[in-house]
């Protein structure tokens, strides 16, 4: 069944990318989010987690301290907070209902962990969540991973080893069948992929036929 905003309106969709570390999914959804005719909106997540060199406050996510996290729980603003036990601590993710969503009005697009899929999809209904699986062959994957840790100031390889072996276990072939993700796109070719999963949002779109925006046109 569908589900319709307070004016008639289909409600819009979030489109949640999903996939092991350096499967390419940054690269996908910030190259995505530019694509002039898709009437995609950006979700941006919170984390506790120190800023990497190149990224900047409030466009990768809003970096906060655990006092931050603490306030936004109290005033029941938090959707979703998951943890992860590091090498360097423990760094928290979580998404905040601070008025970026608004699925009477907008389509969102926002990269994402599984687990935080299928709360997003209990918190505002399997009708309105759509998931994006990017996956790459291991060694490959292993090899991109390395390559970006070296660039930073500070290489964490013991995280990266850590967070490597963490992802066979996330994203298991059980637990995607359990979430039910069957949109899946093997990243070999990054233009490849980029096209794939653009034709796949708008053929979602087209579909939901949300009122007020013509899909071919962007507006």
């Amino acid at each position: 069944m569908q589900e319709f905003g307070i004016n008639g309106k289909n409600m819009g969709k979030i489109f949640c990318i999903m996939g092991k570390s350096s499967s390419g999914k940054d690269t996908l959804y910030k190259q995505i989010l530019k694509t002039k005719d898709l009437p995609l909106s950006q979700i941006i997540l919170y984390t506790t987690r120190p800023i990497r060199f190149g990224e900047t406050n409030g466009v990768e996510y809003f970096f906060v301290d655990e006092q931050r996290l603490k306030e936004l729980e109290a005033e029941g603003k938090v959707i979703e907070v998951r943890a992860y036990h590091t090498v360097c601590g423990v760094w928290k993710y979580f998404t905040v209902n601070d008025g970026q969503i608004d699925l009477a009005e907008q389509n969102y697009l926002m990269i994402t962990t599984l687990e935080a899929y299928t709360r997003f999809r209990d918190y505002f209904g399997a009708s309105s969540v759509e998931s994006v699986y990017v996956e790459v062959e291991d060694g490959l994957r292993l090899k991109r991973a390395l390559e970006r840790e070296m660039l930073q100031k500070e290489p964490k390889y013991a995280e990266l080893c850590r967070r490597f072996l963490a992802d066979t276990e996330d994203f298991s072939e059980e637990k995607l069948k359990a979430a039910g993700i069957k949109n899946r796109f093997l990243n070999e070719d990054l233009e490849n992929t980029r096209k794939e999963i653009t034709s796949y949002i708008r053929s979602v779109l087209r579909n939901c036929d949300m009122a007020g925006y013509d899909i071919e046109k962007g507006v």
